[in-house]
């Protein structure tokens, strides 16, 4: 007879080895000491608003509407709160890029304004007559110089600024513990939990004309987020052994995707309200097979005459130059070149 001692530890030998086979400290011959886990393809990362935005442009382009060039200018954190481990802050600070995402959804022509340290930096390159715009490698020797044209630059006829101004926790919250079972010593007991809570964040956007400086729209918004935990455990003796099992799960709303639809709900009011849309019954007469560059995932200017053929309508399919999951990729080799 095997005694309980004796099968515990055999059972810990199996978990040591299982647990060696998955890492080593010797490369395999892919040169990896272990093959990470996970096999979800890249996918869209659409919010409620994102085919509003999408029916904006392409109401907009089937109306052929003119659309102001905007910029966008920084979107900042100021809620000032961090992790309590000093691990940095609790909310994105990527707002200013949810917010060029969303205006690219709509069809809004854009210009950079955020980050042109590179365009400065060739700017300078070229008025010292360092850069050439010559085809081909650079073994090829140097080219006529790149020339640098008055107004080649197009400026901006409105800007966004504002910022993330609330992150309030625990708005309200519900919770219910139950505990029973036998009343001996080693009887069967149970347990329950089951908890709710909510919390919010909210932004603070306003459009501005960048030649007068006025402020032409503002917008407030706030998100509820929610959160839920559920729990199960079970206790008992059985002939001498402890047995204590658990189980729960638990889901929380993204935060920093709640973020991103704040920020879309903005720029879907901005947008109609730049385009002259009505609202949404503007989008009962919108043909959506009628073609465009604007989709979930954003939106793109054709490098050649190919709207028809290039791969601007298979953004968003998950499947797309996967080569686990596109046939017609999963047979190449990659690094090959």
């Amino acid at each position: 007879m095997i005694n309980a001692g004796t099968r515990a530890g055999a059972l810990i030998s199996a978990a040591s080895l299982a647990l060696t086979a998955c890492a080593t400290p010797v490369a395999g011959p892919n040169g990896l000491y272990a093959t990470p886990i996970g096999t979800a393809p890249v996918t869209a990362n659409p919010t409620p608003y994102t085919a509003a935005l999408v029916c904006i442009a392409q109401y907009a382009r089937q109306y052929n509407l003119r659309a102001p060039r905007i910029s966008v200018a920084r979107i900042g954190d100021y809620t000032g709160k961090e992790e309590a481990d000093g691990s940095g802050r609790k909310i994105t600070q990527g707002a200013s890029l949810f917010a060029m995402t969303a205006f690219a959804k709509a069809g809004m022509p854009m210009v950079e304004r955020f980050d042109t340290s590179v365009s400065e930096l060739e700017l300078k390159y070229a008025n010292n007559k360092l850069i050439g715009d010559a085809p081909g490698p650079a073994t090829q020797g140097p080219s006529e110089p790149r020339k640098i044209y008055s107004g080649q630059v197009p400026g901006s006829d409105f800007y966004v600024a504002g910022g993330i101004t609330e992150l309030n926790y625990n708005i309200r919250s519900t919770g219910a513990d139950a505990l029973g079972g036998d009343r001996d010593a080693d009887g069967l007991k149970g347990s329950f939990r089951s908890r709710i809570f909510v919390m919010n964040v909210a932004i603070d956007l306003r459009l501005i004309n960048t030649r007068t400086l006025e402020v032409v729209d503002v917008i407030s918004y706030q998100k509820q987020i929610v959160g839920r935990e559920v729990g199960l455990g079970l206790f008992d003796f059985l002939n001498g052994n402890v047995f204590d099992i658990s189980g729960g799960s638990g889901a929380l709303e993204p935060l920093q995707l709640a973020v991103r639809a704040l920020v879309e709900r903005a720029v879907v009011e901005m947008s109609a309200n730049l385009y002259g849309i009505p609202g949404p019954q503007a989008c009962l007469n919108v043909d959506p097979l009628g073609g465009g560059t604007v989709g979930a995932t954003g939106g793109y200017t054709p490098a050649y005459n190919n709207l028809g053929t290039n791969n601007g309508t298979t953004r968003e399919d998950p499947n797309r130059w996967s080569d686990r999951r596109d046939s017609s990729a999963g047979g190449t080799l990659r690094g090959r070149y």
